[in-house]
Formats: structure tokens, sequence, C-alpha cells
């Protein structure tokens, strides 16, 4: 299938996880795929797979926090293909469930400028280049903490929340100037983020009463790659009229 024939997409955090299934699926759907990690290693061997499948993926190492990295990661698709048409802010990190009481200033300032600041940063520079050429798409992924206050720490679920309204308003905002932005809250994901999250088993009274006790509510756990078709159908033409939504990808956990 075609549904991203030729279309230059970037994918933070595309070397684990989400983004790599992300990355893998949308070249099979005919992207043009820029690979942004921090994680050189896992870039190889994203490279390394995608090459063994008869494809080509550009890859480059890009600390979303950074914003001369994130405007350097833009130009790279744009010096590359010409052009940008998906934009995929899928990077991120998980705090460890700290409740507002007990969140340093280093940990809060460092959810914040990868989780929310970086974000901005793709967003900013996506839209410019949009802008001068007539449209794209931006796809950012959330977390089903950005819908409720029971799923992370403070930081993780501020935030998220704050991803929301950024979307909201990208989406408001450009609408007339065929530029596209959605937002996915996937809920419990096999995925790498728990590397930031260090051992749970240290976790406080309080976080396990109020938040791990809530995790044998999820239904399941999903599989990156059905998050990937969620990010699919949004990058796509197949969702020209869905803008400015949250899209929970959760399997009905937050529901509840």
């Amino acid at each position: 299938m075609s549904r991203l024939q030729d279309k230059v997409t970037i994918i933070t955090g595309a070397a684990s996880g989400m983004g790599k299934e992300m990355a893998l699926l949308f070249l099979d759907e005919g992207a043009k795929v820029v690979a942004a990690d921090i994680n050189q290693d896992r870039l190889d061997e994203l490279e390394k797979e995608v090459a063994d499948k008869g494809q080509s993926v550009a890859t480059t190492i890009s600390n979303i926090a950074d914003k001369a990295q994130v405007e350097a990661m833009i130009q790279l698709a744009v010096d590359t293909y010409g052009r940008l048409d998906v934009l995929v802010n899928n990077a991120g990190i998980m705090d460890q469930m700290q409740p507002v009481g007990d969140v340093e200033d280093k940990g809060w300032n460092l959810i914040m400028d990868v989780d929310l600041t970086g974000n901005f940063y793709g967003m900013r520079a996506a839209v410019r280049q949009f802008e001068k050429q007539g449209g794209g798409v931006i796809v950012n992924v959330g977390s089903i903490a950005g819908i409720s206050g029971g799923r992370a720490g403070a930081a993780y679920t501020a935030a998220k929340h704050g991803m929301i309204g950024i979307t909201k308003s990208t989406a408001h905002m450009y609408a007339k100037e065929n530029i596209r932005c959605n937002m996915i809250c996937p809920g419990s994901t096999a995925t790498n983020i728990s590397e930031s999250m260090g051992d749970m088993s240290n976790y406080s009274e309080r976080i396990q009463d109020r938040i791990l006790s809530g995790m044998v509510l999820n239904p399941r756990r999903a599989h990156p790659r059905e998050i990937a078709n969620v990010a699919l159908f949004l990058a796509s033409d197949e969702s020209k009229v869905v803008n400015g939504a949250v899209i929970t990808a959760d399997s009905g956990w937050s529901a509840y």
C-alpha cells in the first residue's frame, strides 16, 4: 500500500518502541523517512533493518530539548528531500510518578524540556516550513496522562496536558492554511520508556496507593505497532477532516 507515497516525514524517538514501528510502517507505506533519536547504536540498528528490507532511511542524532538540534533536524529533511510533509513528535521520557510536593526543580525542568518544550521547538520549525510550501501535518504522541491526573507524576502529567493545549491551538490557528495537528494519547505500551522511570519498587506509599493501584484496571498493554497504525491514519490523507483531535489509544483504560 502507499498511503504516504513520497511524503517526507520526520519521526522523533524513531530508534525504538513506537517510533521505530512508525518508521518501519511509514516506509512500507511509501514515505521518505528521517528518523531522529538520541541513541546512535539504535539508529544504526534501524538503518540496518531497513536496508535488509531493500529500503533506505535518513537518520540523525537529535536531542529534542536542544533547539538548534531540532531546527537542524527539520532542515535536514528539507535539504535532503526538498520539503517536509509530516512531523511526528514521538520522543519523550517518563517521570518517576512523584506528586507535586516531591518534585525537584531538576526533574521538573528535564520533563518540561523534553516532553513539552522540545515538541514545541519541532512544531514551530515545522509550521514555518509548512507555511512556505502550502501545508503539512503534525502528529503529536502524548499519553492518557494528558487527560487524567492519576497515570503519572505531576511533571509528566503537566507536560502532556500542555501538549494537548498546543495541539488544539495549532490546529485552530492554522486550519485555513492546510496545516493539521492531532494528538494520540496511548495508555500503557510495550516500549523502553520505562528506562527513565527508575526502580518502581522504591516508589513511595502514596505513589503505590494513588497511581500504581490503578494499573490493575488496564485491560492490556498495547504493542507499538498498534499505536503506529493510529499515527499512520493521522499522517495520511485518509484523515483530512481530522484536525485538533485527541485520540485515546489505551484499550479503554481511561474510560473507567
